[in-house]
């Protein structure tokens, strides 16, 4: 195939992605091999790709093409994640466009309405991740709500149960008013809003007096419970233990010693309303008061609620929060306990999808026992069984997992996994083990697998001779238990009928996919799959999820597995722009990795970033950089036309072909050098280093190198030597082809059939092997004088301005013998690529000459009628004065602390920057103006 004149990665890109995976590639048949591992963090079905999904999947997909290469059973799992509160936001949003609710259709049919969506719609994001070259086992594309998983989900949910280390309490969670659900601390964003502190005068009870607190949210206090001071503050010691009137309500509730009552900061007392506020609970419960005395003045949809003392007045019933709020404060400055109000800047917690202010909301929600879980992941960190990469994340681990709360696993929304518990009514009588408060809710819950197993529980609990009537809530049930229990008739048709119901709410998708690395290898089956693939081998992951997802998994694998979900964790950074700031859409910094693949290909988008990957730092992105990559891509599509064009073709073994021209052995050297390497970063996780050193192999030692030096030998008499080359030459671009593919699959997949028939694609060609053997010190040595040799001297033609069409003599003096041996086997090619018109083994004892010095010889170029002397020490004594003074002045501001430290961090590292740049073009002149003596 001849190579087009044009590289064009779009239509490569679409040819050799649909053959890779039509003819099952991306996972062939290897069931003996070593078998290597990585699960894809599952996207949101309702997702699109963007630029943190671009850098994630592209260092797993190098991982796992670089896997297949070496022969190994390589299997990249692929799935999406059901993303609960995202995917039921976009269904309801396009029922809203044709005029319908989600309450008008109901439960079921709304989650029919999720199917058809998903179905439809649901796949946009992994066509995005095929056209990034991801090399998923697509045949095997898993869902967190496939029957499968489902089945792992309800499974862990019913043994954690089992176990104890599953339960239902009462407890504050993030409430979302908007969508009527708690949600995770990562679905929260704090923005900072102007708002008030104001300070209010509670009253003692007794009259002696007041106290001072404040609050940013004044109308809490119709639920407070407690004033709180300092054990130590003396101010309050004698105040210990009296009450205190709360307005409005009259309420009657004790100040109390608390240690988060800070002495320093305002008056030294706060105010403690333990049913809307994440410290206040705490507080509360230290101060004995339990969750289910606590006191809920908000709805779900945070609007005012009578308290279970009824002391709210009426007219604040059913008002809004933030319209309670304003009716509040004046009640308490009618009242004259509002002593003043302050203009603060307030951290406010929204919800990320809903725009909505999230609410500290006290409910009964599920839970897992996160700290008895915890305790395994925490210890095989420790250990070494998990390895960390960057290790700096291990002190972030240990911090989450030695201080975590229990974790709320349910959510108040329709399509998830729905927790498989049934309620019926309890039977107190000799069932003393049932009723169990701290794990039971009034009702008596059923835990079961499948209907089976529910079915089985119902009978031996209730006897064989009832009938089961199902119905779809509570609701529903306690309206037919009010019917039945107000009418004989139907207390003696219904005596022999029980009522169920299933709990509402569904798992936290956090939940399910916790269970990721094990449940899509077929657990609870015990499958070979499963038994060959788990422990995974590596995860990549943002560290933004390391508590939500990483730890998790490990928590479940651990537990569920007894091993180690995966070998080594690796946590990457995130992806900013070019100057470092965070992307955000309101910024309108984002960047389109797809329109990055539309102008410039996913080859050099993928090498941009792998190249800028340094093991958890942040990656600030310049389109510049992809641009770049874009020319080294072009530029080895070059060097393929170049090789094609002189009858270089592949090789034809492993091994590389005999050489004895220097420059053939110097380049295998070089690739075999290249190959130990590329081995040794890869094995280490730093896609950095990886991606430079097959970089400057490519671009420098080969391209501008080798192919330079070679091209007197193809074009020469010598067929031998002419041979040989064009076998070498093919080998090493063959290696090049290999090592380059997992950075670059489409470009490499294209010139290895383009340069040579084949009987197998390069996706699944063999990894080189690093033979130290094919070393040749000797031969490298003198390829390396040579390059060093004509740089010097084209890098003093180039900066004393010498025309590119004159030919000069080099003078060469304090030669050894080695050097002299050097200039008489490599005259021609020092010559042509020198542009040198003769080499005289004498020293030049004039004046106006360039020098260079190379090892212990000194080289001279005499200058004089070349150019004009004079003027060019003016240029260059001129060039080097300004430059200085530049580098002088930016010193200067560099070295005043207040430019540094009050600058923006953006100006203080551009200036950092022009003051390197001044001061090595500074040098560089002074050099070159030292040459001309």
């Amino acid at each position: 195939m001849t190579i087009d004149k044009t590289f064009d990665p779009a239509a490569i890109e679409a040819h050799w992605y649909a053959h890779w995976e039509n003819t099952g590639l991306f996972r062939p048949e290897r069931g003996e091999a070593e078998p290597f591992t990585i699960v894809i963090p599952p996207p949101n079905v309702t997702g699109s790709l963007h630029i943190g999904h671009a850098l994630d999947n592209t260092l797993q997909d190098i991982l796992v093409r670089h896997a297949r290469l070496q022969g190994k059973d390589s299997l990249w799992v692929v799935g999406t994640d059901h993303a609960g509160i995202a995917t039921q936001m976009v269904v309801e949003r396009n029922l809203a466009k044709e005029g319908v609710t989600r309450a008008e259709l109901g439960r079921d049919a709304f989650i029919d309405k999720v199917w058809e969506w998903k179905a439809e719609s649901g796949g946009q994001i992994t066509r995005q991740l095929r056209r990034l070259g991801a090399s998923c086992d697509w045949a095997n594309e898993r869902f967190t709500m496939d029957e499968g998983f489902s089945k792992a989900v309800v499974k862990v949910f019913v043994e954690l149960y089992k176990q104890r280390l599953l339960y239902r309490d009462k407890r504050l969670v993030n409430w979302d008013p908007h969508f009527r659900t708690a949600i995770s601390d990562l679905e929260v964003e704090t923005k900072e809003r102007n708002g008030h502190f104001w300070h209010l005068a509670y009253p003692l009870a007794d009259g002696s007096g007041t106290i001072s607190v404040a609050t940013t949210r004044p109308e809490t206090m119709l639920a407070d419970m407690a004033v709180a001071v300092n054990p130590e503050d003396e101010r309050y010691t004698a105040l210990i233990g009296q009450q205190i009137r709360l307005p409005i309500t009259g309420r009657l509730i004790p100040i109390v010693a608390d240690e988060h009552a800070d002495p320093e900061l305002g008056s030294g007392a706060v105010k403690i309303t333990p049913g809307h506020d994440f410290n206040d609970f705490e507080v509360g419960r230290r101060a004995g008061f339990k969750p289910a005395e606590m006191l809920n003045m908000l709805d779900a949809d945070a609007k005012v609620v009578q308290t279970a003392d009824g002391l709210i007045p009426a007219d604040l019933i059913g008002l809004d929060r933030f319209e309670a709020r304003a009716r509040i404060v004046a009640l308490l400055e009618q009242q004259g306990v509002l002593e003043k109000v302050e203009d603060r800047v307030i951290q406010t917690p929204y919800g990320d999808r809903s725009g909505a202010v999230i609410e500290p909301w006290l409910t009964d929600q599920w839970y897992v026992d996160a700290a008895t879980l915890a305790k395994p992941a925490l210890e095989a960190v420790r250990s070494g069984d998990i390895r960390v990469v960057p290790e700096t994340w291990k002190k972030t681990w240990y911090n989450w997992l030695e201080n975590i709360q229990p974790w709320c696993v349910s959510r108040q929304l329709w399509w998830g996994h729905r927790i498989p518990v049934w309620y019926g009514p309890k039977i107190r009588e000799g069932a003393a083990d049932l009723s169990d408060i701290n794990w039971m809710i009034e009702d008596q819950p059923f835990v079961c697998l499948d209907d089976d197993d529910l079915h089985v529980q119902l009978a031996a609990y209730y006897g064989e001779d009832k009938k089961f009537v199902f119905v779809s809530d509570e609701e529903e049930y306690l309206e037919r238990d009010e019917a039945v229990s107000g009418n004989a008739r139907l207390r003696e048709q219904t005596k022999n009928e029980v009522a169920i119901f299933q709990d509402t709410d569904v798992l936290d998708t956090w939940f399910s996919s916790a269970l990721w690395p094990f449940a899509t290898l077929g657990w609870p089956e015990q499958s070979e799959t499963l038994k060959r693939h788990y422990p995974n081998d590596v995860l990549i992951s943002g560290f933004d999820i390391l508590f939500f997802w990483d730890a998790r998994m490990a928590m479940q694998g651990l537990h569920f597995m007894g091993e180690r979900p995966w070998k080594t964790l690796y946590l990457h950074g995130l992806v900013r722009d070019a100057q470092g700031a965070k992307m955000s859409k309101s910024k309108g910094n984002t960047v389109d990795p797809l329109g990055l693949i539309d102008q410039y290909g996913a080859d050099a988008l993928r090498f941009t970033l792998a190249a800028m990957e340094s093991q958890g730092r942040d990656i600030k992105l310049d389109e510049k950089r992809v641009e770049g990559y874009r020319n080294f891509a072009t530029k080895l599509w070059n060097a393929a036309r170049f090789a094609q064009s002189n009858g270089i073709a592949g090789s034809t073994t492993l091994e590389p072909p005999p050489a004895t021209q220097a420059v053939n052995r110097w380049i295998i050297a070089e690739t075999v050098k290249t190959i130990q390497a590329l081995d040794l970063a890869l094995v280490d996780l730093r896609f950095d280093e990886s991606a430079n050193t097959i970089y400057q192999f490519v671009w420098s030692q080969f391209c501008d190198w080798y192919l330079e030096l070679t091209k007197p030998i193809l074009q020469g008499e010598d067929q031998a030597a002419a041979d040989e080359t064009r076998a070498v030459a093919g080998w090493v671009l063959d290696q090049i082809l290999v090592l380059l593919h997992p950075f670059m699959p489409f470009i490499t997949e294209e010139l290895w059939h383009a340069v040579a028939t084949r009987d197998h694609d390069l996706i699944v060609a063999k990894w080189p092997m690093a033979d130290a053997r094919a070393i040749d010190p000797a031969a490298s040595a003198e390829i390396e004088w040579l390059i060093r040799l004509v740089q010097e001297v084209r890098a003093a033609r180039a900066e004393l301005n010498v025309p590119p069409s004159a030919k000069l003599t080099l003078h060469v003096s304090g030669a050894s013998a080695e050097t002299n041996g050097r200039l008489d086997r490599q005259q021609a090619t020092l010559s042509r690529l020198a542009r040198l018109e003769a080499i005289q083994p004498t020293a030049f004892e004039g004046t106006g000459a360039a020098q260079v010095v190379v090892d212990e010889a000194t080289f001279a170029l005499p200058l004089e009628g070349v150019i004009d002397l004079a003027a060019e020490r003016a240029r260059l004594a001129k060039g080097a004065d300004a430059a200085e003074k530049e580098a002088a002045s930016l010193s200067g501001r560099l070295n005043n602390p207040a430019f540094v430290e009050k600058a923006k961090p953006e100006a203080v590292a551009k200036a950092r920057e022009d003051h390197a740049a001044k001061s090595a073009e500074a040098e560089r002149l002074r050099a070159a103006l030292a040459r001309l003596g």
